[in-house]
């Protein structure tokens, strides 16, 4: 069996990490990746190394996404349109990109004779849950553009696989931080509340600050997207999290003290496709993909507040 897997969207945040992990474990890598918000200088040092080789491409483009399956045996599909807000304002753009994309992707995988394909999803699949922690069983509810795309996505992956063309499993991550997560208007609350203190600006926390969310480490992630591509497990959703809810208003104020910050709290609007609350059951992932997180949330934010600092 080949040991070459494409990753598309490899060049960013989170993908940089996963080609870390299978390059450190002596896989040949390809990257897929338009560059759209990824940076090749988070791969860069593998490019300079040789071990990892990139194509330059978008997953909605057949005669790219083919030439880069050639000789792949498994397939890490990150590359999609994840802003919320931005999947509010253009949905024909996020269904373009998340579905076209990811059904081209799957099309050519097969014709291909691809054998694993591993699909990244979001647990904003499931919108407002009925009861907590998620599970991989709670009802799906999407509650914007970019989370019915991302169920359809995985209905996608599992048909193909329930149909025995490729063997395909989901991985529904939640809300992942770590290093080389850059700011932008559409940047995840960690970022922006880094960006904040660094600035000594206003964190601004948009609702009442009481809800949840699930804050996993981009490294724990990397963990479980590399045991997802060597299990046997096929036709299968897995909840990728910490396990553990935080509120809002508790990660701003373990921010500030950490960054040894004077900036203070501002409250505003809620946005339109937020969740309220939402934290992972990961028993599931841990008995058949034996993942365990390991990196707690104030470890892995100091690790990006003394990064911050060096930056500066």
């Amino acid at each position: 069996m080949s040991d070459r897997v494409l990753v598309t969207g490899g060049a960013g945040f989170i993908g940089s990490h996963v080609v870390d992990r299978l390059v450190d474990e002596s896989y040949q890598v390809r990257v897929l990746d338009n560059l759209s918000t990824g940076k090749l200088g988070n791969i860069q040092r593998h490019l300079n190394s040789g071990k990892v080789e990139f194509v330059k491409g978008d997953i909605r483009d057949a005669s790219v996404v083919k030439e880069s399956l050639n000789d792949v045996n498994a397939v890490i599909h990150l590359a999609a349109l994840v802003s919320v807000p931005l999947s509010i304002e253009n949905p024909n753009l996020t269904f373009d990109i998340n579905l076209v994309g990811t059904l081209n992707l799957l099309r050519s995988s097969v014709e291909k004779h691809v054998d694993r394909f591993v699909f990244i999803s979001s647990c904003a699949v499931c919108g407002n849950p009925e009861s907590l922690p998620v599970t991989e069983q709670t009802r799906t509810n999407p509650i914007s553009p970019y989370a019915e795309s991302k169920l359809l996505g995985e209905r996608y992956c599992l048909g193909f696989s329930e149909r025995q063309l490729l063997n395909a499993v989901v991985l529904r991550f939640f809300n992942v931080y770590g290093p080389r997560q850059t700011m932008n208007d559409y940047s995840g609350v960690i970022t922006r509340f880094l960006e904040c203190c660094n600035q000594k600006l206003p964190l601004t926390i948009y609702g009442d600050g009481s809800q949840t969310r699930d804050f996993v480490n981009v490294h724990d992630v990397a963990s479980a997207v590399f045991a997802s591509v060597t299990s046997k497990v096929k036709s299968e959703v897995f909840n990728i999290g910490s396990g553990k809810p935080t509120t809002i208003n508790e990660l701003a104020k373990t921010i500030i003290e950490l960054a040894g910050s004077e900036s203070t709290v501002s409250y505003g609007k809620s946005r339109a496709g937020d969740i309220k609350n939402s934290y992972a059951d990961i028993t599931k992932a841990k008995k058949l993909l034996g993942y365990t997180p390991k990196v707690s949330l104030k470890v892995g934010l100091q690790s990006l507040v003394e990064e911050k600092m060096v930056a500066k």
